[in-house]
C-alpha cells in the first residue's frame, strides 16, 4: 500500500511539474524555504534553541519560530540581528536562475 501511494504521489509530480502555475508557486516556495533551512542550520550550528536566539535579539521565541517557519520574508536589518545573535554572517547574493 505504502509503495502504492508513492507511484501515485510520483505520478502527480511528473504531471504537475509540466503546469507553468505550479512551477512558479514551487519556485517561490523553495526560496522561503531555503532561508528557513539556512536560519535553523545557523541556529542549530551555534547550539542554541529558539529561546537562545531570542533573548540575543531581543525578542520572543514564537518570533524566532515564525522566523523559521519560511512563512514570512524577513527585513534585512532582522536577518542581520540573527546573524549576529548566531555568531554567523549574513551574505545575500544573486544567482541565475534556472531555465528549464
Amino acid at each position: 500500500m505504502k509503495k502504492e501511494k508513492s507511484l501515485l504521489a510520483a505520478d502527480a509530480f511528473e504531471e504537475w511539474r509540466h503546469d507553468p502555475e505550479y512551477v512558479s508557486a514551487y519556485d517561490a516556495l523553495e526560496e522561503e524555504f531555503a532561508l528557513a533551512e539556512a536560519l535553523i542550520r545557523a541556529r542549530a550550528e551555534a547550539h542554541m534553541t529558539q529561546e537562545d536566539v531570542a533573548k540575543a535579539m531581543g525578542t520572543t521565541q514564537a518570533v524566532i519560530a515564525r522566523l523559521e517557519s519560511g512563512r514570512s520574508m524577513p527585513s534585512t536589518r532582522t536577518l542581520q540581528r540573527f546573524a549576529e545573535a548566531t555568531g554567523t554572517k549574513l551574505r545575500i547574493r544573486f544567482e541565475k536562475r534556472k531555465m528549464g
